[in-house]
């Protein structure tokens, strides 16, 4: 062990070839913070007894490319963690990388619902807890980084990938990310993605985004800032390119704007695979990590080194910030392992029920027989059916890189058949319009589950090679057989492998999700909420999404209707919850619905370039005088509830300041107990036209006639 560390460190911070091995590893270092030395001093020291050829292995992932590949394609995507620099010589562990959302993604954990469900909750509290519980599945399993802080604004509702975010506002996006990040980093390091400016799927690897300097700092970067202020330990960039220059090379993205402007400490990882396009400019301009595999810098950064291209000093940078994070981590949290046990324990699952059915949003309940439809009473329901071909299906969400592997799936029909055991329910899933019908003429009333799955929405895993050839030059060469089938079956040239694990299905299928084609349900969905409509009064359309749908060409026939999301594993059991009123309809709208298309910014799935401004969602509505469908925010209870004496502390309403206060108190005064969004939206005075809602908000519970008094504040991010 070294006794004296700062004197010895001195003797050998010099980056030479490093020939000399020092007795001096890892849990050294984190004795000396322990000891009250610095995290940069400990840091230094453990760079300093690294070899040239360790320091190189931080930069990239430890697996060979072709067989990591051929791991994702021919088995499961992050079935094991993604190992990237790890070093056990020094008992360095490296970054044990496992993707979300949605839950840990690795083996078989929890499935809680996807994010935009759980943003419609509106309560940060609820997210926290999510995040506690998904930290400790991902390192009772191995895992000590969590990659599924997603936060990109959804510019437009047909973005594939709206479900792994949080909602259309930058507040919303901020306030969750955080409260999910606060929540993992008790046990995990966090990353946030993807950064910056990714909303499209189809164009991701190639679109570049043209934006003002106003637009990216006002709507698509604070939450980013919020995430970095709040001590996220990693960034992941994405794929797309930003004013002219790919975001995982982008000087301004990683130095400017992330390092000198918002201080950010951490380190930067590329999003997997076409991540980066120039390995040396890559570490020149901030990227810490080509993720996941050893791919482009494995090839190239020792010939740039050789050239004088790189100099050691741009690759101790990178080091010094990776190496740094793992050692605030372990001294943070320790290094203890929990028990397995905890994942998909009873405690989880009763937690992802709990989102799921608070997530859930109400949008119409109108009065049949003198009586709002619902909540149904059980009492009185002798016969109920389930129509529509997604009633009875395991439909988490896509199929991409956030897919969680829960053991069980409640599907809607099984969460409603164990709620109701008196009640006699007829299934008719076969996606055939007139069966629909016959059960529905028989049933007191008719449940009808419309909407997607991961072969509508999601994420485009691999590209059209044909239409992007040049992302095929960022792929190492072949070395044997085993390597160039798997090539060749990502080219399109064979079609075997995909999907092939043993218990995993189609876990990663090329080709499917993308981005929206349509904002539509698809026309048997139509048929089928005609078809029933037309035999009975009581029907409840049940619809499966992660964003807006145009509902004008059915939306009046349906007396009650319900936001369901992709509501992971216990969303069944949650769809009885609220369709019973065993508890309470509190979702409120993450983002607005339009009524017509072209009430929504321009959007083209195969953009090679695109302009982003200000105007999206909720705001551009108000801008252009059009009224939505559902407006953000928006959702209906089972009980009622007034606000009293609303007042608002004016006292910082100052130029330069962006908070205020709004106090008010909230009565139930409705026949049950209730879940009430309080919500405030200002609009900033000034001669520029800024969007004429910005939001803050407040979730209670409240019981029968309860009064509370609650404390808001109000961000204003100009």
């Amino acid at each position: 062990m070294l006794k004296e560390p700062v004197t010895k460190v001195a003797a050998i911070e010099s980056p030479s070839n490093h020939s000399v091995i020092e007795k001096f590893d890892f849990d050294d270092a984190i004795r000396m913070v322990q000891r009250g030395e610095t995290l940069e001093r400990a840091t230094n020291a453990l760079l300093a007894v690294m070899t040239q050829a360790e320091r190189l292995s931080l930069l990239d992932g430890d697996e060979l490319f072709w067989k990591g590949l051929r791991g994702i394609l021919f088995d499961r995507y992050n079935r094991e963690a993604f190992v990237m620099g790890a070093v056990p010589r020094l008992k360095i562990s490296g970054i044990r990388f496992t993707d979300g959302p949605r839950g840990i993604v690795m083996q078989s954990s929890t499935c809680f619902p996807v994010s935009m469900a759980r943003g419609a909750s509106w309560d940060v509290t609820l997210e926290q807890c999510i995040g506690d519980a998904i930290g400790l599945e991902g390192r009772a399993q191995g895992a000590n980084c969590f990659a599924g802080i997603c936060i990109n604004l959804p510019r437009h509702p047909a973005w594939g990938r709206i479900q792994e975010t949080y909602g259309e506002d930058p507040i919303l996006l901020g306030e969750f990310g955080l409260a999910l990040h606060r929540g993992v980093r008790q046990h995990l390091m966090t990353c946030v993605k993807h950064f910056a400016l990714n909303s499209m799927e189809n164009a991701r690897f190639n679109v570049d985004v043209q934006i003002d300097d106003a637009a990216l700092h006002e709507v698509y970067l604070p939450h980013f800032r919020q995430l970095v202020e709040g001590g996220v330990s990693s960034v992941m960039s994405s794929y797309n390119s930003v004013r002219g220059e790919f975001a995982g090379q982008n000087h301004e993205l990683l130095n400017d704007i992330l390092r000198k402007e918002w201080g950010f400490g951490g380190f930067v990882l590329s999003d997997f695979i076409f991540g980066l396009r120039d390995a040396v400019k890559s570490i020149k301009n901030g990227l810490d990590i080509e993720a996941p595999f050893q791919q482009q810098r494995a090839l190239c950064v020792p010939e740039a080194l050789e050239r004088g291209d790189l100099a050691w000093s741009d690759i101790d940078r990178c080091c010094t910030r990776i190496l740094r994070v793992q050692l605030e981590h372990a001294v943070r949290t320790g290094r203890t392992t929990p028990d397995s046990s905890v994942v998909f324990c009873d405690q989880h699952r009763q937690l992802a029920r709990e989102a799921a059915a608070r997530g859930m949003v109400l949008l119409k309940n109108d009065a049949v027989s003198d009586l709002p439809l619902l909540p149904l009473n059980p009492a009185k329901l002798y016969t109920l059916a389930i129509v529509g071909r997604l009633s009875n299906r395991a439909n988490t969400g896509d199929r991409g890189s956030s897919a969680v592997f829960a053991p069980k799936v409640v599907t809607f029909y099984e969460g409603l058949k164990a709620a109701l055991p008196d009640t006699k329910i007829m299934l008719q899933d076969t996606d055939n319009v007139e069966e629909a019908q016959k059960v529905a003429a028989m049933a007191d009333a008719i449940l009808c589950v419309v909407g997607y799955d991961a072969t509508d929405e999601g994420e485009y895993v691999v590209p059209s090679f044909a239409d992007q050839k040049e992302l095929l030059d960022l792929l190492p060469p072949t070395m044997n057989r085993e390597d160039a089938e798997v090539r060749a079956t990502i080219e399109g040239q064979k079609n075997t492998g995909f999907g092939s694990g043993a218990t995993d299905g189609d876990a990663l299928v090329p080709g499917a999700g993308g981005d929206r084609k349509s904002l539509r349900l698809r026309d048997r969905d139509v048929d089928i909420i005609r078809a029933v409509t037309a035999v009975s009064s009581r029907v409840i359309v049940s619809v499966v999404t992660a964003g807006a749908v145009i509902m004008d060409d059915w939306i009046d026939r349906v007396p009650a209707l319900l936001m369901a999301w992709y509501s992971g594993g216990e969303g069944g059991h949650a769809l009885a919850d609220i369709l019973l009123g065993k508890v309470d309809a509190s979702g409120r709208m993450p983002f607005s619905t339009p009524r017509r298309e072209e009430h929504l910014p321009y959007f083209d799935r195969n953009a090679s370039k695109i302009a982003y401004d200000r105007w999206f969602g909720q705001r551009l509505l108000d801008k252009l005088g059009v009224a939505a469908q559902f407006p953000l925010g928006y959702g209906l209870s089972y009980t009622k509830f007034a606000m009293e004496g609303v007042t608002i502390d004016a006292s910082p309403l100052d130029w330069g300041m962006d908070r205020f206060t709004v106090k008010t108190r909230v009565v139930n005064t409705g026949p049950r107990p209730g879940r009430h969004v309080i919500q405030v939206y200002g609009t900033p005075q000034s001669p520029v036209r800024f969007p004429e809602h910005r939001i803050g908000s407040e979730s209670i519970g409240t019981s029968q006639s309860e009064v509370l008094d609650k404390t808001i504040e109000v961000q204003e991010q100009e």
